[in-house]
Order: C-alpha cells, then structure tokens, then sequence
C-alpha cells in the first residue's frame, strides 16, 4: 500500500516518522537520523506531511516541499490533544499524522528564507534594545552612589557614556570605579552602534519589500514595524479579518 500522509517529528540529530495509507493503515513507523531524512521523502511518492511549527520546521518544509511533498504546518498546543498515551517521538508523530488530516485544523504558513532572515534581524535588535537598556541602568545607578545623576533620556546617558571614554568628564571616582564606568560606557556606546547598523538594515529591507512598501504608507508604521509584520505573516489569508 502506498502511503499517502506522513506525521514527521522534527529535532536536531534524529527525527520520527509515522506514516499511513489513504485507509489509515501504518505503513511505516521509523526513526531516521538528519543525513537519511531527504533522501527517504526523496524516494516516496508526493503526498502530505504534517510537522509541528518549530525552531527548524519552515527549513524542513521547504526542503520537503522542494521535493514535491505537501508540507502543512500546525502549533504544537493543537497537536496536543491527538496524544493518545506517554509522550515520546513516537506519539509525537503518530498524533501529528492524525492532527493533520483534521478539517478543523488550522495551519501555519511557511516561512521564506528571507522572512525568516528578517525575524531573526527583530530577534537580535530586541535583545540589543535589551542590553542597552541594562548597561544605561547600571552606568546610571553606579555613578549615582557616587553623586553623579545623568539626566533622564537615552540620548543624554549616551552622549554622558561618551564623554566618560574620552576622559572629558572629572568624575572624582576611585581609580577602580572609573575604569568600570568607562568599561560599561563604552560597552553601551557600541551596542548602540550595533543597533544603528540593525536599523539601517531593516530600512533597506523595508524599501525593498513590496509588502512592508506597503505597509509603510499606513500612519503609525515604520520600517521596524513594517518589516516585522511582513516577516510574521505569511499569507493574510489565513486570518478570519484583518484585525
């Protein structure tokens, strides 16, 4: 029998495959490691592959689809309640088979390499933002004990972090004190740096990018905002409205 719909369970090294026929038959229930996974779907026939949307699930899709297979996608809290028993690969793909024959089973859209290069430009800037933030805080509260205070705003810590690493402020600290002040200074200027080459960045793609174009036109939305809702959806058909 041939075997027309595949639940395959993704991860680094070994992945699970659970497949069955158009009767519901198990045809194959098989554990391959990441070198024999496209050569297996490389000689089936075409037919239908359900994976849970993950870390590498839009990668894996493309290959599969690249090889003629029809790839869906589900989240894995709506896998979930298809594990009949003790979860394991094995389950996992055995219910991820079944979740995706469901008519009432929604899907997520594949990711294109370029999308997927574009979140992870939101994901780096965030954590940047992040650390920015932290290193402005510390720079603040340690210069604060000493009885400094930096006025509020980011633009006036940076341009006080500035001074501190050129040495044009006398701050009177200890020798030690003031080597890790300007050590946090100027850990905070070139993170800085780094999130101004991630913004320039993020233009050049929001101008290259029919849909962020778009999106730009629209009050309110920048380049980052434009950038990172054409990256996130894929296909605003899958939406009920556009709210």
């Amino acid at each position: 029998m041939e075997i027309t719909t595949i639940g395959l369970d993704v991860a680094k090294n070994v992945f699970q495959v659970h497949g069955v026929s158009a009767t519901g038959d198990v045809i194959v229930r098989k554990t391959l490691r990441r070198a024999q996974l496209l050569p297996f779907f490389a000689k089936l026939p075409p037919c239908l592959v359900g994976v849970e949307a993950c870390g590498t699930s839009h990668h894996w899709a493309r290959e599969l689809i690249g090889l003629g297979h029809k790839v869906r996608l589900m989240p894995p809290s709506y896998v979930k309640p298809y594990v009949k028993r003790g979860k394991n690969d094995a389950v996992d793909a055995e219910a991820i088979c079944e979740a995706v024959t469901r008519p009432t089973m929604r899907f997520v859209a594949v990711k294109s390499r370029e999308q997927q290069f574009a979140l992870s430009l939101h994901r780096v800037r965030n954590l940047l933002v992040g650390q920015r933030t932290q290193l402005v805080n510390m720079m603040r509260s340690m210069l604060a004990e000493f009885g400094i205070a930096i006025p509020e705003g980011l633009e006036k810590a940076l341009s006080m972090a500035r001074q501190l690493v050129d040495g044009e402020v006398e701050t009177g600290l200890p020798a030690e004190a003031t080597m890790i002040v300007a050590m946090l200074s100027q850990q905070a200027i070139d993170t800085h740096a780094r999130l101004r080459e991630i913004d320039k960045t993020l233009s050049a793609l929001q101008r290259s990018d029919d849909v962020a174009r778009r999106l730009s036109t629209i009050p309110g939305i920048g380049p980052v905002g434009a950038t990172a809702f054409s990256a996130s959806v894929t296909d605003p058909h899958q939406f009920r409205s556009g709210r």
